[in-house]
């Protein structure tokens, strides 16, 4: 476990001195603050309290904003290595294969951990400073934001760490970060529409959307977050669909570790048969 975590702390600095902590911070921070303090004026004209209209805008930045972060940190965990002649090195240390993979997944995430707490919790103290009913408002739906988004990360940060253990050349891999990206968060809500408008006069049973839902880490996180609560739902125009789904946050929640520990584990296998 010292090999993990000296691997992790190594992976948190160079983040340090890369500015990765300082930058995804800032951007995190900036934008969640103009939307907390743009979107929380209209909130009188729609009945709805500040903190869902909060939570919705949040809600989408993450949707988009967060998988990006992680797929750059992660994409060149290990073929960046490979590349510049130092995983010959890590491998001569007496550390387990797994031991790098797990390290850098947790140095990873440590750091997407610090920006989206720092950055949402300038947001939440702005909230709380500007709502003169900040006490009565339901602060555990910004709590399970903050903790959905740390996992929609992590579930990034395993697929690029994949990525780098199946490619042999950066260029290849930041590639295969972005393809991901774009599918994952933009083509496959449009295929799912598509798909959910062909079958409109059948209907598409019930079961098979939420399969499909889940099939994609970040639609699971949209359902969690954007159907959290009536008000949420009416917001963000999901009440129709957090109506029908059967799927509850406790099987939202784990699908997101789901999709941590699939990925990773598969990146741990193909990485123990690669050669250095």
């Amino acid at each position: 476990m010292n090999a993990i975590f000296i691997i992790a702390l190594q992976e948190v600095l160079t983040g340090l001195r890369n500015k990765w902590v300082l930058s995804t911070t800032l951007l995190l921070g900036a934008l969640a603050l103009s939307l907390t303090l743009l979107g929380s004026t209209p909130t009188g004209g729609v009945g709805a309290d500040s903190l869902s209209v909060v939570v919705v805008s949040l809600s989408s930045l993450s949707i988009f904003l967060i998988p990006l972060i992680a797929l750059m940190l992660s994409f060149d965990s290990i073929v960046g290595e490979a590349e510049r002649g130092t995983l010959l090195l890590l491998m001569a240390y007496p550390l387990a294969r797994w031991h790098l993979i797990v390290g850098k997944f947790l140095g990873h995430i440590f750091i997407l951990l610090l920006a989206i707490v720092i950055g949402y919790g300038m947001a939440a103290l702005a909230l709380a400073l500007e709502s003169e009913a900040a006490v009565e408002l339901d602060w555990s739906v910004f709590g399970g934001l903050i903790l959905s988004s740390i996992l929609l990360g992590g579930a990034f940060l395993a697929l690029g760490t994949l990525i780098s253990t199946l490619t042999v050349e950066r260029a290849t891999a930041a590639g295969l970060a972005v393809a991901s990206w774009f599918v994952l968060v933009l083509i496959y809500d449009a295929a799912l529409l598509g798909l959910l408008v062909s079958a409109q006069d059948g209907g598409m049973n019930n079961d098979l959307l939420d399969l499909f839902l889940l099939a994609n880490p970040a639609d699971a996180f949209r359902l969690l977050n954007l159907t959290s609560t009536e008000t949420v739902r009416t917001l963000s125009g999901m009440a129709g669909l957090g109506a029908n789904s059967a799927l509850s946050s406790g099987v939202l929640f784990a699908s997101l570790v789901g999709w941590i520990c699939v990925p990773l584990c598969i990146a741990i296998g193909v990485f123990l048969r690669r050669e250095p």
